[in-house]
């Protein structure tokens, strides 16, 4: 026996193809396989063959003897009906990988290299371990600012691109780091309603409790293909979606979905990752809002300067016009930390409601008024007026809602958690200073941003008074052992300092 029958295998093994043989299966045992093994799966004709990570069973109801079984992704890629019988052999070592040991050596990569690790990546030829390696290498051994131009540039060249009508298409785009930062949701229909092209495209959260994809999400669909992604910005102006669908830089969101558990974002795949994206949507026009804070990602001025610097190299060299915005991250922005609370936050300040968090509107309408400013006829400083009067007028929220409908609008309510638990001051004084790290991580313990109804909402900010017993910030979850650990985290450390 030298074929096996497909079996397609129910598991969602996000970004990864994974193949499942029978640890008594003929070939399985003739060809010397061993778990975790990549093989390559191909037709009898010999057609390209789709790599997989194999993993071996013992149960036959999983993956019988003459079977292959193939997990959602590597089964949608090979194109096949069940039952089509394929061949597996060892695969080959991509050549590439020679590469990522010589990075993780402290070599300086060309081109050429980067360009194949990236293709290979996206072909599915590396396992999660080697794009792990690739990138622990590139963070530890550091990059070079030309480096992390090919990098982009590799990027980019192995997806899809949007090409509009020439003209000026703006964008926004803030490192992360800081809870409750979700400015885009409110300067996108600002820019939008001004008369400019904003087709933001977000990641989901790497290490937050929620991107601002996924907080579009809890309001409309933001997995839309590049067609459907244009029919609305020709229409509306603008539109925020997740960029993984349209296939912009795709490697981006596998690269994400390794770096979210190790909790990494290194600088120069940051700046890659942002940039890739940009260039790929046709982004000419782009600001990029870099916080500074003791708990913020960029700890430091002078960090932010050299940060600024890296940014302003690659986008130059890639066609942007691009400028820096240093900002305040010395808290959270908003009261809400996760998707359902940020998006409350983002109504609250769009329906210029009286209790809408005023830390988020300044910030958004500072972001709005720099890219106003792109237009030759606003002068310097009158960008902020003006988007404080689209806001004020009601037509953001306006455009908003259009945009919401035109996205494919989600009709269900914005619910929290059912538990909650209500973090208090330990003692009487005022707040000199709330941990950002500390606060996202009580949010992500307590679901966020997966579950969306989970996550922190502050009730104190910076220099605010406080009596002892007073509400620092309330946890919601939606499932026990969520709840439970994020109650532990919070009671071992606040995240708040009281003098």
């Amino acid at each position: 026996m030298d074929t096996l029958k497909l079996r397609r295998i129910a598991i969602d093994t996000y970004r990864e193809n994974v193949a499942y043989l029978h640890r008594n299966c003929e070939i399985y045992q003739s060809q010397g396989f061993q778990a975790l093994n990549k093989i390559e799966i191909y037709l009898n004709g010999e057609t390209q063959p789709v790599v997989a990570v194999l993993n071996v069973v013992d149960d036959e109801k999983i993956t019988a003897l003459d079977q292959i079984g193939l997990s959602e992704q590597v089964f949608a890629q090979l194109g096949q009906p069940e039952g089509a019988l394929v061949k597996v052999r060892h695969a080959t070592q991509p050549k590439s990988l020679s590469y990522v040991h010589r990075k993780i050596s402290g070599d300086r990569l060309s081109y050429p290299e980067y360009f194949e690790i990236i293709q290979d990546i996206n072909h599915n030829r590396y396992s999660k371990i080697e794009i792990t390696a690739y990138l622990v290498g590139c963070a530890e051994s550091d990059m070079e600012r030309e480096e992390v131009l090919y990098l982009t540039q590799a990027m980019v060249n192995t997806g899809d691109t949007i090409h509009w009508d020439g003209g000026m298409v703006c964008d926004k785009h803030c490192i992360g780091g800081i809870p409750g930062n979700r400015t885009s949701l409110i300067v996108m229909p600002i820019v939008a309603s001004y008369g400019l092209l904003m087709p933001k495209t977000s990641s989901r959260a790497i290490t937050s409790p929620a991107g601002s994809a996924d907080t579009m999400e809890v309001f409309a669909k933001v997995e839309l293909d590049i067609v459907s992604l244009q029919r609305i910005v020709k229409q509306h102006g603008g539109c925020l979606v997740w960029g993984g669908t349209a296939k912009l830089a795709p490697v981006d969101d596998i690269l994400i979905a390794v770096e979210r558990p190790l909790s990494m974002d290194s600088p120069g795949q940051m700046v890659a990752s942002i940039l890739s994206k940009k260039v790929a949507a046709g982004i000419t026009h782009l600001i990029i809002d870099i916080p500074v804070g003791p708990t913020a990602k960029v700890h430091s001025y002078a960090k932010a300067m050299k940060l600024r610097k890296l940014f302003e190299y690659v986008g130059d060299n890639m066609g942007l016009h691009l400028e820096v915005m240093i900002t305040d991250g010395q808290q959270p922005i908003g009261a809400g930390v996760g998707p359902v609370l940020e998006a409350q936050d983002v109504l609250l300040v769009l329906k210029n409601d009286p209790e809408a968090s005023k830390h988020l509107q300044e910030k958004a309408l500072q972001l709005a008024g720099r890219i106003i400013e792109f237009d030759a006829k606003v002068r310097a400083g009158q960008g902020y007026y003006m988007a404080r009067d689209i806001l004020e007028s009601g037509r953001a929220l306006e455009k908003f809602n259009a945009i919401l409908d035109a996205q494919g609008r989600n009709h269900s309510l914005l619910t929290l958690g059912n538990l909650s638990f209500t973090v208090l001051a330990p003692r009487k004084g005022v707040v000199s200073a709330i941990n950002n790290f500390v606060i996202a991580h009580i949010a992500r313990l307590a679901g966020a941003p997966m579950d969306q109804g989970a996550g922190v909402k502050l009730h104190k900010k910076l220099g605010d008074s406080l009596k002892k017993g007073a509400p620092l910030y309330t946890i919601y979850a939606e499932f026990e052992a969520d709840f439970a650990f994020a109650k532990h985290a919070a009671q071992q450390d606040c995240g708040f300092v009281i003098q």
